[in-house]
């Protein structure tokens, strides 16, 4: 019995670029680079945003928050914490869906 499990099972093995084209690694390779480049615009708008609004709105981000903060300071820390944050994200979103999906892909292959 052990010997029709294991054709069974190189049956549906399949080779590096058998793996490469199919429709499964291409939705995988699709949806990572569509979390990633979603994460990577939201980090640039972040940033980016901070420097042209410290560079052109000068009188708004030297508004005092508290004694000797300036509104430029806790902006400053947001950017840095939303790009914490978006990591974060991007971490369980790995961990969850797309680790799983590779460690599949990769079980598919011939040994």
């Amino acid at each position: 019995m052990s010997n029709v499990a294991a054709k069974a099972e190189k049956s549906t093995q399949k080779s590096v670029h058998e793996v490469i084209e199919s429709p499964q690694f291409k939705a995988l390779v699709a949806k990572r680079w569509s979390v990633s480049m979603a994460l990577l615009v939201l980090l640039f708008v972040s940033y980016y945003g901070y420097i042209i609004l410290v560079a052109t709105a000068k009188d708004f981000v030297s508004q005092k928050v508290g004694e000797v903060t300036t509104l430029a300071i806790p902006l400053g820390i947001a950017a840095i914490v939303l790009a914490w944050a978006l990591t974060a994200f991007y971490v369980a979103w790995a961990n969850k869906s797309y680790d799983p999906e590779v460690e599949r892909l990769k079980g598919q292959l011939k040994h």
